[in-house]
């Protein structure tokens, strides 16, 4: 990938934000030293990309804070050879970082502007093994199941049921669980047909709106 500028800037998120909350994995680091962030920031906002905290992307919809992508990256523990499946496309970044980090990424995005948005921006960084569907990410992607990890960048009421089929044994799911307004990081390892959960502390994330999820007249 080539020098992007404002490196300094991404070498000092990822010491100050990531490093320092204990975030080890290099692979992960060296995506997020690389990758452009504010290339996923609409004006005027991209100026403050690097910033510890979350950013509006327009559309109602937001960048995550960068420690919370490292951090649920991190919990996904993607392998080279993974086929991974992401829920809320949104801005795109989720998707390149882990574009960086495994063979192909399917990301759903139910909004058609904000997806377009971030296939363009995707496409310009050279990221290539990303697909981008339009639909409704609560009820996955079955053609291109089983997947050996699932990333759901919203927050989901419950578990929406179709993930659970579409995820591979051995393979791992991360999702903001809880109410509208706060939510837990929640890790399922699915083993022999069975999941147990690992629960990782408060966050907070616009709404997973879809069949299995929140309906727009609950918001």
């Amino acid at each position: 990938m080539p020098d992007y500028p404002r490196a300094d800037e991404r070498a000092s998120m990822v010491a100050r934000q990531i490093v320092a909350r204990g975030i080890t994995n290099p692979k992960i680091l060296s995506a997020m030293q690389q990758i452009p962030r504010h290339i996923f920031v609409p004006p005027p906002y991209d100026r403050s990309a690097y910033d510890d905290n979350p950013l509006p992307i327009g559309s109602g919809q937001t960048i995550s804070q960068p420690y919370i992508v490292a951090l649920m990256t991190e919990l996904l523990d993607p392998q080279p050879g993974d086929r991974i499946l992401e829920i809320g496309a949104g801005s795109g970044y989720q998707a390149a970082i882990l574009a960086s980090l495994v063979n192909r990424v399917i990301t759903i995005e139910r909004l058609s502007a904000v997806a377009e948005r971030a296939r363009t921006t995707l496409l310009s960084l050279g990221i290539r093994n990303v697909d981008l569907v339009i639909g409704d990410g609560t009820l996955g992607y079955p053609g291109r199941a089983p997947y050996d990890g699932i990333i759901i960048t919203a927050a989901a009421p419950h578990l929406p049921a179709p993930l659970i089929e579409q995820l591979a044994q051995g393979g791992r799911l991360v999702v903001p669980v809880g109410g509208r307004d706060f939510q837990e990081l929640v890790v399922f390892q699915k083993n022999h047909g069975q999941l147990s959960e690992t629960r990782y502390g408060g966050v907070r994330f616009v709404p997973l709106i879809g069949k299995y999820g929140w309906e727009n007249e609950d918001l």
